[in-house]
Order: structure tokens, then C-alpha cells, then sequence
């Protein structure tokens, strides 16, 4: 595949989770610099973590889309300006450490927002992977920054009644199982 193929396809497995693509452009040692916030199974190498990325974000995010606005490579380097959008339909929960930092309720709403993507690659497939992207944006658009009272009143029922530590295990067993299945 041409290094803007294996992009497309990156960011194609990460909206549908499809281990087939995953294991076409995924080089085994793959490495997202970005799992920081994510289930921890989105750390692992290879095609194994970007599965569990994939499932993180469509858990939470109905009808995930990320359409590619423009792309340019340097040899084994690739830049990707996206858009991600989609329906917030599940909890989207962030993490620290490993640990539930937050996590926010379905709100129904509909996010769009920018992000650039570093692709680096070896041997044709994707190795490594940073981003820059627009949360301040996305929790705009989810009613969580500035939080909105309804959201804001939501998120501390939530963290009070033990929903959000247990959609954060739900989310976390979902993406462990994506992530063995490869």
C-alpha cells in the first residue's frame, strides 16, 4: 500500500474495527503516543491496541466518521487533517493512569471537530502514531466545557450513583476483548 493508503486505512479500522485492515496496515510494533487518556488496552503494540481504540471511541460515538480534509507525507512519515464526527450516544469516558477520570453521559449530540494526525511507517505499515486534536471543541459541543447544567448535573449523578466507574469497566472490557481477538 502507498503510505497514503495505509492511513486511509488506519483511520478506516478505527471506525469500523475491522481486524482484517487492522492487521493489513498495523505493523506489529505499533506504538499510539496518544492512549494516554484511553482504556488500557488501547497501549498495547500493534494492531491489538488500535482495535481497542476503535471500540473506546464507537462506544461512545454512534456512526463514528473521521473524513480525511487533506494529507501529506515526507517518506516514512505521514500527516492526516481530519474531521471526527459522530452522534455522542454512549458514555465517552477518559482515563488517567489507567483509572476513570471522567466520564460523560450520553447527551444525543452531534460532534465535529478538527485533528491532525503523525503517522510514522515501517516496512508498509503504520509504526507509530501522535495527534494534536480539538477536545476543548468536542466537550463544547457535548455541553461538558463550559459545562452546561443539565451535562454538569448529569456527570456528578453519574460519578455519585457508581454509573460512571462501572460504564469505565464496561468501556475497559469492551476494548480488552477487541484488543484479544487479534
Amino acid at each position: 500500500m502507498t503510505p497514503r493508503e495505509l492511513a486511509q486505512g488506519l483511520f478506516r479500522v478505527l471506525e469500523t474495527g475491522d481486524p482484517a485492515l487492522a492487521a493489513d496496515v498495523v505493523h506489529d510494533r505499533f506504538v499510539n503516543r496518544e492512549a494516554a487518556v484511553a482504556p488500557a488496552a488501547c497501549s498495547l503494540s500493534g494492531p491489538a491496541g488500535v482495535l481497542a481504540s476503535s471500540v473506546w471511541l464507537r462506544s461512545a460515538y454512534e456512526d463514528l466518521r473521521l473524513p480525511i480534509d487533506a494529507m501529506a507525507e515526507d517518506g516514512d512519515r505521514v500527516w492526516v487533517r481530519l474531521r471526527m464526527q459522530g452522534r455522542h450516544t454512549g458514555p465517552f469516558v477518559r482515563y488517567r493512569d489507567g483509572r476513570l477520570d471522567q466520564a460523560v453521559p450520553p447527551t444525543g449530540r452531534e460532534i465535529d471537530c478538527e485533528q491532525i494526525h503523525v503517522l510514522d511507517l515501517r516496512e508498509g505499515r503504520v509504526v507509530g502514531h501522535e495527534a494534536v486534536r480539538d477536545d476543548v471543541t468536542m466537550l463544547q459541543q457535548l455541553g461538558v466545557f463550559p459545562p452546561s447544567p443539565a451535562v454538569a448535573l448529569r456527570m456528578a449523578a453519574w460519578k455519585v450513583t457508581g454509573r460512571a466507574a462501572r460504564a469505565a469497566d464496561e468501556v475497559t472490557r469492551r476494548a480488552a476483548e477487541a484488543a484479544s481477538s487479534v
